[in-house]
Protein backbone atom coordinates (compact mmCIF):
# COMPACT_ATOMS: atom_id res chain seq x y z
CA UNK A 1 0.00 0.00 0.00
CA UNK A 2 1.54 3.18 -1.17
CA UNK A 3 1.67 6.24 1.38
CA UNK A 4 -0.31 9.56 0.91
CA UNK A 5 0.97 12.78 1.32
CA UNK A 6 -0.66 15.97 2.01
CA UNK A 7 1.46 19.23 1.36
CA UNK A 8 1.97 22.65 2.17
CA UNK A 9 3.81 25.84 1.07
CA UNK A 10 4.71 28.40 3.29
CA UNK A 11 5.96 31.60 1.87
CA UNK A 12 7.82 33.70 4.22
CA UNK A 13 9.03 37.37 3.58
CA UNK A 14 10.59 39.52 6.13
CA UNK A 15 9.87 43.30 6.19
CA UNK A 16 11.78 46.80 7.24
CA UNK A 17 12.47 46.61 10.76
CA UNK A 18 10.96 43.19 11.27
CA UNK A 19 12.58 40.17 12.89
CA UNK A 20 15.64 38.22 11.30
CA UNK A 21 14.18 36.09 8.07
CA UNK A 22 16.08 32.84 9.51
CA UNK A 23 14.60 33.77 13.02
CA UNK A 24 11.10 33.85 10.93
CA UNK A 25 11.99 30.40 9.46
CA UNK A 26 12.53 28.85 12.43
CA UNK A 27 9.87 30.20 14.33
CA UNK A 28 7.63 28.38 11.43
CA UNK A 29 9.33 25.16 11.11
CA UNK A 30 8.54 24.57 14.80
CA UNK A 31 5.02 25.39 14.42
CA UNK A 32 4.67 23.36 11.58
CA UNK A 33 6.44 20.61 13.20
CA UNK A 34 4.34 20.29 16.10
CA UNK A 35 1.59 19.60 13.78
CA UNK A 36 3.32 17.13 12.23
CA UNK A 37 4.55 18.71 9.03
CA UNK A 38 7.92 17.79 7.67
CA UNK A 39 10.42 19.65 5.85
CA UNK A 40 10.99 18.66 2.07
CA UNK A 41 12.71 21.45 0.19
CA UNK A 42 13.34 25.30 0.77
CA UNK A 43 13.65 27.60 -2.22
CA UNK A 44 14.44 31.33 -2.76
CA UNK A 45 11.51 33.46 -4.53
CA UNK A 46 12.51 36.39 -6.65
CA UNK A 47 12.90 38.86 -3.76
CA UNK A 48 16.12 38.69 -1.85
CA UNK A 49 14.51 38.41 0.99
CA UNK A 50 12.13 35.64 1.09
CA UNK A 51 11.65 31.87 0.90
CA UNK A 52 9.46 29.02 0.65
CA UNK A 53 9.06 26.04 2.46
CA UNK A 54 7.87 22.80 1.24
CA UNK A 55 6.61 20.59 3.65
CA UNK A 56 4.59 17.56 3.73
CA UNK A 57 2.69 15.03 6.35
CA UNK A 58 1.11 11.77 6.07
CA UNK A 59 -2.71 11.52 5.65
Amino acid sequence: MSQRWEHKVVEITTTLFNRKLTEKIQEELDRHSRQGWELVAVSHTNAVDSVRLYLKKAV
